[in-house]
């Protein structure tokens, strides 16, 4: 492996989107960092390491993570911010639980991995984050208000991000994904066709758009990525 090849940190890598992610990104010649609570897997042939117990509602084991990123790679080019989660409640159901807890899983384990890399960044002036936020962010449907309130404060962060550091070269989008074709989802709507929904590798996909040089002059956005949904 080159190892003038990038660098990228990947949240949440232990899960389908993860994977698929960590998986697109390694073919394309990534050195990786995979981090998750679960123990992430890989089995590709690019340059990668697995850490798993990382807890991102914690601001120090993000700066951990940056700091492991740097011990075994010297540099990081890049950030998929996929640690996160999903609850669905109607309000007449729902508790203050349910709203601080979608808070720490989506908004707050972007904000500390934002937070650890972005010195590094501005100092080299160089770095992409891409963050996962959802369709959902633009107009909550019934039981997913606080899900859908989280991951709009994820896009809210990824458009100051890209205006506070748009003139030092750092770049940030969010990508918006309707339903996800994931073995979870398929056991919670069994009724529904799964080809409507969006492939955890065609998400991938569009999240290594983002990462690339081609979108060097996209900063800032929520990319809708819905399927037929």
């Amino acid at each position: 492996m080159n190892n003038n090849n990038p660098v990228a940190i990947i949240t949440g890598a232990a899960g389908n989107l993860g994977q698929a992610v960590a998986a697109h990104l390694g073919s394309l010649g990534y050195r990786l960092l995979l981090v998750d609570l679960n123990q992430p897997e890989w089995e590709g042939e690019s340059d990668a390491v697995s850490i798993g117990n990382v807890d991102l509602t914690l601001p120090e084991h993000a700066d951990e993570v940056v700091n492991q990123a740097w011990e075994y790679f010297g540099q990081i080019d890049a950030v998929v911010n996929i640690a996160g989660g999903f609850v669905w409640e109607r309000q007449v159901e729902s508790s203050l639980d349910t709203w601080n807890t979608q808070y720490a899983m989506n908004v707050q384990t972007t904000v500390n991995m934002c937070q650890a890399i972005l010195p590094q960044f501005q100092e080299q002036q160089s770095g992409v984050f891409v963050n996962i936020g959802a369709a959902a962010a633009g107009k909550a449907a019934e039981g997913m208000g606080a899900y859908a309130a989280a991951k709009s404060a994820v896009l809210r962060l990824t458009e100051a991000l890209a205006a506070e550091n748009k003139h030092l070269g750092i770049r940030a989008n969010t990508v918006l994904p309707s339903i996800l074709d994931t073995p979870a989802n398929r056991d919670a709507m069994p009724d529904a066709d799964p080809a409507d929904w969006v492939s955890p590798g065609s998400l991938a996909g569009v999240i290594a758009f983002l990462l690339s040089d081609a979108a060097r002059d996209i900063n800032g956005a929520g990319i809708p990525v819905t399927g037929r949904v």
